[in-house]
């Protein structure tokens, strides 16, 4: 057999592998790439002496992290167990869920990652330009580094547009000039908040992590996200959340034209997100949100604000969006202001999701540098051959292909594996889901780090049910990272004498 034949076996074996583990990632709350990555990292040299190559191991890696971006939204809005990256789309696909439009929700987000996948690579010819050893803009920047993580972080913090009440006793002592509803108060809350996460993140990736049961490169950020983002709105939907209205089978992916210029906004900033360290899909949304309501501000619209991922936005609660959806379900007609925003809210994540995704792989090879676990682990197993010239790499071209392909076949998978979801909720009670989702997410933060991974776990929680409370974005919670590398990086760069 011809050596091409081979190689072109190994590839597909590789994508529909790569498919298979994603899928596993995807649906599995906690179960994130990275330790797909990792763990195939460690077999990389078991699995060359028995006669796989690197390239396929490296090619499970990629399939496994597009399907991935994918396949995340279900448990996110339709268990509401979402990860760092799906966070924001907990409340308005848990919205869409009690409405009855889940399916709906569904294929907008299939819509919206598979517009942010190929809507990302002609960005990455951008990238190579602009980063690339020709204009070298790359070793520019990273000079500036901190201060440019430190002015998206004051942006995302001044647009907060949270209105919150000061304190009683700041209005005694300013003889009632500071009252209630203050976007200043909003904002000062949201610092506090973003600052106690980083000092948080700070404290707990200087612990250390061992699992208990052998499993490796144990790592602190599991727990920690998991108690931010997930367990903490876990409790939320057990709290509020008793039963879901019939669904409305409305499957179909919507028409793209009318998401291209949001998808393709929410490309590039995955895009920049992608070459800045710490930063996510989340700041990447939020950003393409606000420039969206910047924009309608100037056409004298008015504008959707940027409080999307705020429990306290929709003034309609839980009750009154299921007694809208009993009503629909009746055969009433029902005007849902909220309904167009959270559609295409949804599309936008999931098109920033996968982006951030696309472009982290094509920086590894313009620059050579990892912003992710998955291309850590791809630099780690084999040296990366940078696009230097004209043409990328083979390696490179090899790798793209695999990410298209395995883009093409998640978006039927979303509809496949959200039916079978929204089966698994007729068949068992949305509290019981969400308990044993949370008992699942406990054993796995066990299993991996241990008591202190517990520990952690338990911190996380308690302070990710402030943002509902206090009535401030959850996304701010990611200053648990954006801090400790905000600190680091200001260190180094302003220790001139060289303590550090």
């Amino acid at each position: 057999m011809e050596m091409w034949v081979v190689d072109l076996m190994w590839l597909y074996g590789a994508l529909f592998g790569g498919i298979l583990l994603g899928s596993l990632t995807g649906l599995i709350p906690g179960f994130h790439v990275n330790n797909v990555a990792l763990i195939l990292l460690s077999l990389s040299p078991a699995m060359l002496a028995i006669g796989i190559p690197l390239s396929a191991v490296a090619a499970i890696i990629v399939s496994c992290g597009v399907v991935h971006t994918f396949l995340n939204y279900i448990p996110s809005a339709l268990i509401g167990a979402p990860d760092g990256d799906t966070a924001l789309s907990l409340l308005p696909g848990h919205r869409m869920l009690l409405a009855g439009n889940a399916p709906k929700g569904v294929g907008y987000s299939a819509r919206g990652s598979q517009l942010g996948l190929l809507l990302s690579l002609p960005l990455i010819f951008g990238a190579r330009i602009l980063f690339g050893p020709e204009l070298g803009f790359y070793e520019e920047m990273r000079g500036q580094l901190p201060w440019i993580l430190l002015s998206i972080s004051a942006l995302l913090l001044v647009t907060e547009t949270t209105k919150l009440d000061w304190p009683k006793w700041l209005q005694l002592l300013s003889g009632g000039r500071l009252g209630g509803d203050s976007r200043v108060a909003g904002m000062i809350a949201a610092t506090a908040f973003f600052l106690l996460a980083g000092f948080y993140g700070w404290a707990v990736f200087s612990l250390p992590a061992r699992s208990p049961v052998g499993m490796p490169n144990a790592s602190l950020l599991l727990p920690s996200l998991a108690g931010l983002f997930g367990i903490a709105n876990l409790i939320d939907i057990y709290m509020t959340t008793s039963e879901l209205p019939p669904q409305k089978q409305e499957w179909d992916l919507p028409e793209a034209k009318p998401l291209m210029i949001p998808c393709f906004l929410s490309s590039v900033a995955g895009a920049w997100m992608a070459i800045l360290p710490g930063m996510t899909a989340a700041q990447a949304t939020v950003l393409v949100m606000g420039g969206r309501n910047v924009v309608a501000k100037v056409r004298g619209e008015e504008g959707w604000d940027m409080d999307f991922d705020n429990k306290m936005l929709p003034v309609i609660s839980h009750e009154e969006i299921l007694e809208r959806a009993r009503r629909e379900a009746a055969g009433e007609i029902i005007d849902d202001p909220h309904s167009e925003q959270d559609l295409e809210i949804i599309a936008i994540l999931s098109a920033v999701n996968t982006a951030v995704t696309v472009m982290v792989l094509g920086f590894l090879y313009i620059v050579g540098r990892s912003r992710s676990g998955a291309t850590l682990a791809l630099k780690m197993m084999y040296p990366i051959d940078t696009w230097s010239g004209i043409s990328p790499t083979s390696d490179f071209i090899r790798l793209i292909a695999v990410t298209i392909a395995a883009g093409l076949i998640a978006v039927p998978m979303m509809v496949i594996v959200g039916k079978g979801v929204l089966k698994l909720h007729e068949m068992i009670p949305l509290q019981m889901m969400v308990l044993s989702v949370i008992i699942f997410v406990t054993i796995l933060v066990y299993l991996s780090t241990g008591w202190v991974g517990m520990g952690v776990l338990i911190v996380g929680t308690v302070m990710g049910l402030m943002p509902p409370r206090i009535g401030i974005r959850r996304s701010h919670g990611m200053g648990i990272i954006l801090v400790p590398i905000m600190m680091y990086t200001f260190a180094q760069k302003l220790d001139a004498f060289g303590f550090l």
